[in-house]
């Protein structure tokens, strides 16, 4: 009898080990402001913050694993060597092959990130203030400057308006062709020599082209400056510098539209090299990049266009994994009981 309690009690002490020992588990991440990230020392964000709630609804004891890529993270989901993985894990079906998923964590999609200076749209100011213009400005004051001298060396003995000494006949005589250019003339001061006359038609002929040149400038300017600017949709793509994450789901969407693209292994990579103008535009998940631009490159970098290929997060476990079920109840329970929404605000805001 003794021996049978002893042994039924050690029975129950080994189930509630290796219950225990079920229950320590093993979770993989990867660095994804503002998703997961460690700060101060601490594992934080949106993502680990929600896996700390379903852990204390759960009963969960668990340590993290921080891996350099996302392809050692689901690598590691594959392989069994995690228990779970969890960040910015976009659910898709090719993935679904090859892991379990719980119900969407967070709603995203792609968006496009471009440096601060090219999201300007262009302007008046800007195109008046062109190198180009103020050239072309400089040329037409000194046409209007040469012929009201020419004018005053043909007219000064013949018409009073130009008889001057030279120290006081340039600004009359360039006030003279600039209201002959912009006003037809003046009746009064019409040219009396043959020659005068002859200037005069041809001035007031050349105005007709000064006016176009100006016109031209100032609209060449603005159209160049609107096709070499702001990339302000997924079309504005080709021909420009992208980047994104190697195999990614923006690297297969990227693949497929056929717009050549810099895939790079990890996101600080990424980063640095929109940071250092290697890059015209990056393509990646919308709330990553958005953090970026809020926070680290809030003077570099502004997000353009809308989010478009829309897509959801989950958590990955292995295939056939028995706590997906336990997590899709307890993801749930937090959504009901405002949870979820408390963590979303914290790190979002309110949503729409």
């Amino acid at each position: 009898m003794k021996r049978a309690f002893f042994a039924l009690i050690c029975l129950t002490f080994a189930t509630l080990a290796l219950q225990s020992q079920a229950q320590s588990l093993t979770v993989t991440t990867v660095t994804r402001p503002p998703f997961s990230f460690i700060e101060d020392g601490a594992q934080t964000g949106f993502s680990m913050d929600l896996l700390a709630a379903l852990s204390e609804s759960l009963g969960w004891e668990y340590s993290v694993n921080r891996v350099e890529s996302f392809g050692d993270m689901l690598g590691a989901v594959q392989d069994g060597s995690a228990d779970l993985a969890i960040a910015n894990i976009s659910i898709t079906a090719m993935r679904e092959t090859r892991m379990d998923f719980t119900q969407p964590i967070f709603e995203a999609g792609l968006q496009i990130m471009v440096p601060s200076e090219a999201a300007r749209q262009p302007s008046l100011l800007h195109a008046l203030l062109s190198r180009e213009l103020f050239i072309a400005i400089g040329l037409a004051f000194a046409i209007l400057l040469g012929g009201g001298m020419l004018m005053w060396g043909f007219e000064k003995r013949a018409q009073p308006y130009f008889d001057r000494n030279l120290n006081e006949a340039w600004f009359p005589s360039f006030w003279w062709a600039l209201n002959l250019v912009v006003n037809g003339g003046f009746e009064e001061r019409m040219p009396r020599t043959p020659f005068g006359r002859i200037l005069g038609v041809v001035l007031v002929v050349s105005s007709l082209f000064i006016v176009s040149v100006f016109t031209a400038r100032i609209t060449s300017v603005m159209t160049v400056d609107a096709i070499t600017g702001s990339v302000n949709s997924v079309n504005d793509l080709y021909g420009k510098q992208v980047g994104t994450i190697s195999d990614s789901t923006a690297a297969n969407f990227l693949n497929r539209r056929e717009v050549e693209f810099t895939g790079y292994s990890d996101l600080q990579n990424m980063l640095t090299a929109f940071t250092d103008k290697e890059l015209d535009a990056v393509v990646f998940d919308a709330p990553i990049l958005s953090y970026f631009a809020a926070h680290e490159g809030r003077r570099i970098a502004s997000m353009t266009g809308g989010v478009f290929l829309r897509e959801n997060y989950g958590i990955a476990f292995p295939t056939g994994s028995p706590l997906v079920e336990d997590v899709n109840q307890a993801l749930l329970s937090l959504r009901e009981d405002g949870t979820y929404d408390e963590i979303y605000r914290k790190w979002f805001g309110a949503r729409n």
